[in-house]
């Protein structure tokens, strides 16, 4: 019998961390660092089901979630530096940085 569970993280895995790279990009633009808190919130709220999910690729697919919210809250910052670069457009309706 083949066991699909390894494939079905993985593919997830990849497609929840390409999901969250264009969040961090428009998160940062229309909420500045401020997004770094609703990534934090986020993440642990996926931790919940994390710990209480008997399903071991819902619970590791929550987990990828979690530590990706996580991870966003660095980007979020980097995505700051990038924008000063000039390498991502600065949002001009926010006052705010």
């Amino acid at each position: 019998m083949i066991n699909y569970s390894g494939l079905i993280i993985g593919l997830c895995t990849f497609l929840i961390i390409g999901l969250f790279h264009p969040l961090v990009i428009k998160g940062e633009y229309y909420f500045g660092r401020k997004i770094r808190w609703a990534f934090l919130v986020a993440g642990i709220l996926f931790i919940i089901p994390t710990l209480l999910c008997s399903s071991t690729i819902a619970s590791a697919l929550c987990g990828v979630t979690a530590f990706s919210c996580f991870w966003s809250i660095k980007e979020v910052n980097e995505q700051v530096e990038r924008v000063r670069k000039g390498w991502f457009p600065a949002n001009p309706k926010r006052i705010n940085k």
